[in-house]
């Protein structure tokens, strides 16, 4: 194969994004792209596509491809012009490089656009070999979105089965069960720490993780991994700072960091994870955002008889089972992607 080494800015010229508030952005289709990926709409774009982003500021590393016109942020970078290379492997040849990429700023995390582009990079300008390379890890990714749709579909599917249920009452049967101060008879309404008692999770600073097979999960949801699991899965996770009332379904054993609650497997249900989705949790801390704990288990849950609690868990664990294998086919698929992606940069592997 053709492989050549050059600069950076030979194969391709990076441009910093445009700055766009949050209040003034209009309500329209056009994604706005940040250095996290999208973060908004906009009816404005400013780049036509297809276009490739990275981080200049913040998340560093990450590299996206955006199929249609759209509005780069300032706190990324876009490439202004590709030089006739096939968009799609510029994207992924950028992944390439840019995995690890640190900070060299020493108070707020970014990179700067000429020290990349005067970086020296091997590669193909060869663009029918661009565009095998691009097809070949494609596949994977074009497999890997089809598979997240299919998750969001079921966990949309569970999510409107719980409100169809337990909030507008329409259960099986329910045409026979009279209603009782808003309560189907046989039913009841607890608060949930008499139901599911919240426990506290753990610091555990970022440098102070070792990479492993266990999640780390903050109020975002997972923040990264480590080796030793704090908490034996299945089980809740609901958020106690930052992203007050969030809540995460997590199959496997864990660590929970301090800005999270969580709830042991022994009391951890479909229907439990599905009402306290639909738990309206507030801010009772004054200074900073948080979710009081006494508070919270103070609030109440709807629960139902045994029959259909039985029934809906068997009709949601079908799906989350579905879920689950389609996280795990994800996972592995982005495994064997991430390994092949060097290798085809390389040229190592022919195609």
């Amino acid at each position: 194969m053709s492989w050549e080494t050059i600069s950076l800015g030979e194969f391709l010229t990076l441009k910093r994004g445009y700055d766009l508030p949050t209040s003034k952005r209009q309500d329209g289709d056009v994604p706005v792209v940040s250095s996290s990926g999208i973060t908004g709409h906009h009816n404005v774009s400013r780049v036509q596509g297809p276009g490739v982003v990275t981080g200049r500021y913040g998340t560093l590393g990450e590299v996206f491809f955006v199929q249609k016109e759209f509005w780069p942020l300032n706190t990324a970078l876009y490439v202004q012009d590709f030089k006739g290379n096939d968009q799609r492997f510029s994207a992924y040849f950028l992944k390439d490089i840019l995995t690890g990429t640190s900070s060299n700023k020493a108070a707020v995390p970014g990179v700067n656009r000429n020290d990349l582009h005067a970086r020296k990079v091997r590669v193909t300008r060869n663009v029918y070999q661009q565009r095998g390379i691009a097809s070949i890890l494609s596949a994977y990714d074009d497999l890997i979105e089809n598979n997240r749709r299919r998750i969001q579909l079921l966990e949309q599917a569970a999510r409107l089965l719980y409100k169809e249920w337990f909030i507008h009452l329409r259960f099986p049967g329910h045409e026979h069960v009279k209603i009782k101060d808003g309560v189907p008879e046989g039913w009841d309404k607890k608060p949930i720490g008499d139901v599911s008692p919240f426990k506290y999770g753990k610091a555990l600073k970022k440098d102070d993780r070792i990479p492993g097979p266990y999640p780390v999960y903050g109020s975002s949801g997972v923040i990264g991994t480590h080796e030793k699991a704090m908490v034996t899965g299945p089980a809740i996770v609901v958020g106690r700072k930052g992203n007050v009332g969030s809540v995460y379904w997590c199959t496997s054993d864990f660590h929970p960091i301090d800005t999270v609650y969580y709830i042991k497997a022994e009391f951890c249900t479909t229907h439990l994870y599905y009402a306290l989705l639909h738990t309206q949790f507030i801010n009772t801390d004054v200074a900073v955002p948080g979710l009081n704990r006494d508070y919270a288990h103070s609030r109440t849950l709807p629960l139902p008889d045994n029959k259909i609690l039985i029934l809906f868990e068997e009709h949601t664990g079908i799906m989350h089972d579905q879920i689950e294998r389609l996280t795990k086919c994800n996972q592995s698929l982005t495994k064997a992607r991430d390994l092949l992606l060097p290798r085809l940069m390389d040229g190592k592997v022919a195609i």
